[in-house]
């Protein structure tokens, strides 16, 4: 038998969280299914700088900005450029005053969690596709063989949707940049030496196709993400289940630069986390189809350098909620808004993202940064 959800969102990341929290303030029921088997089986990635205009105002939309506030990390807006000499090419402080405060994801995604009703959120319902049924109605099914239908469909489940296919036939492409992700625990004590380097808050050490991105955690640790642009298969001839041998062979993409930077990546404790960068075509958009649509990553995934995916993902939680809202009785209205609107603010910050991104590691790195950020001081 199918179980019938009227609002059925598909992924408990930061924007489906944010819908369904907006909807839960408006008196409006949804169902969020999540593939993983609970909200501790990982850790949710580094910091998010959360922009006023986008992730801020999406906060405000749930009543959650003051509690919001109060996971800021102080002094977390300080930004150092160095070039791979490890020379220091740019320093910010951070006074308080700047709209784009930093807080850990994972921070976050517990604060939308513990502001949606008990019950919301299905735990270990892996959708594996999804199907149009008659009208405007669909139906999922979870890896278990449940199928539940539902009048109105939200893709919400990031990179690899299960329900982008009901719109659109796009898959997202490397973009010719891979990460290797790293922490060094305890960093003021146990790595002193990383920890002045990295600073109070965010680093960019960039050089031609290569760049230490880092950055300060609450816990006290540095998470940092080795970044070298290579062909998609570079990661595919690293052995990641041994450190040592990974950190070897990621180091020999900078042999030549200055060693308190090659230690960002020597001297961190635990495993590395291998990550390739894609992204959806720049504009992707679809025809309206009756009750389904998609949000965040699942519509619109682009590449971290101009942070902006975790801000949009909550802000199409929140506009997507206050369009149904709007239009009480007629989803399809209030899905034509939401993407109409949808369509072009992403289209605009997957552009400038991928800008970013040959900006960053482009032969003279890191001259295009420090120029960006003097057009902005």
């Amino acid at each position: 038998m199918t179980t019938h959800h009227p609002v059925l969102i598909v992924g408990a990341g930061l924007g489906g969280l944010m819908l369904a929290r907006v909807l839960h303030v408006h008196g409006i029921t949804s169902a969020v299914l999540e593939r993983e088997a609970s909200p501790a089986v990982r850790t949710q990635g580094g910091m998010l700088d959360i922009h006023g205009d986008s992730g801020q105002a999406a906060l405000r939309a749930a009543g959650l900005h003051a509690r919001f506030r109060a996971l800021v990390l102080p002094g977390g807006e300080s930004t150092r450029v160095l070039d791979r000499d490890a020379v220091v090419r740019s320093e910010a402080s951070d006074d308080g005053s700047g709209d784009r405060p930093e807080v850990d994801r994972g921070a976050l995604r517990d604060l939308l969690l513990e502001a949606l009703p008990e019950g919301t959120v299905r735990w270990g319902a892996q959708v594996t596709g999804a199907r149009a049924l008659s009208g405007a109605r669909h139906e999922v099914t979870l890896a278990d063989g449940t199928l539940l239908g539902t009048d109105l469909l939200i893709g919400a489940d990031g990179a690899w949707s299960r329900v982008r296919p009901l719109l659109s036939p796009a898959q997202p492409r490397y973009v010719g940049v891979s990460f290797v992700e790293a922490d060094l625990l305890e960093a003021d004590t146990r790595h002193p030496a990383c920890a002045g380097v990295v600073g109070g808050g965010a680093l960019f050490a960039l050089g031609a196709g290569r760049g230490f991105l880092a950055h300060r955690e609450p816990d006290g640790s540095l998470h940092v993400y080795t970044a070298v642009r290579a062909p998609e298969a570079w990661l595919d001839g690293i052995d990641f289940t041994d450190p040592e041998a990974a950190k070897a062979s990621v180091l020999k993409e900078f042999a030549d630069w200055d060693p308190s930077l090659r230690a960002l990546l020597a001297d961190a404790d635990g495993p590395l986390v291998p990550r390739r960068i894609h992204a959806l075509p720049v504009g992707h958009r679809w025809d309206r189809v009756p009750g389904v649509t998609l949000l965040g990553d699942a519509a619109h995934l682009m590449s971290p350098f101009a942070g902006e995916g975790a801000n949009l993902a909550l802000l199409d939680g929140a506009e997507l909620a206050l369009a149904l809202v709007a239009h009480p009785g007629d989803p399809e209205a209030a899905l034509t808004a939401y993407e109409k609107e949808m369509f072009p603010r992403s289209e605009a910050s997957a552009a400038e993202s991928a800008d970013n991104g040959e900006m960053l590691f482009d032969a003279d790195a890191p001259q295009g940064l420090l120029d960006m950020f003097a057009r902005y001081s």
